[in-house]
């Protein structure tokens, strides 16, 4: 049950967001074993000067062209089933985009699975 929120710099075309789309997703149902058809994305662009990435924090030197990805999902993954995730979305963004690897930057968010509702105003427990 991820959701997964995407921000980048504006300017974007719509295959470009399409494609980064599709990379999370796969990403989610191949590495931390998410069914098919749980896709919940939103892609978000941002004047340059409204997304503020450090360009050399832990010495990572960073592009003003990060993109920033945050996935709410349930708690439980293992560590490999994150790394494993993390570096799906690098490679594939780098493969199918030409992103540099530095430029992704991936926050993980894990809740309960009593913290979701898809709908009807009722919790979900899957």
């Amino acid at each position: 049950m991820p959701l997964a929120r995407i921000d980048l710099v504006e300017g974007k075309s719509a295959e470009y967001r399409r494609t980064v789309g599709e990379v999370v997703y796969e990403a989610i149902v191949s590495a931390l074993g998410a069914p098919q058809d749980d896709r919940f994305q939103i892609i978000t662009e941002h004047p340059a000067a409204d997304l503020i990435v450090d360009p050399t924090y832990l010495g990572i030197q960073r592009t003003p062209d990060c993109i920033v990805i945050q996935l709410t999902m349930n708690a439980g993954r293992t560590v490999e089933q994150k790394k494993a995730f993390y570096k799906q979305i690098a490679d594939g963004l780098h493969e199918r985009l030409g992103q540099r690897r530095e430029d992704v930057f991936i926050n993980l968010v894990e809740v309960v699975k009593e913290n979701w509702s898809f709908g009807n105003g009722e919790a979900q427990y899957a």
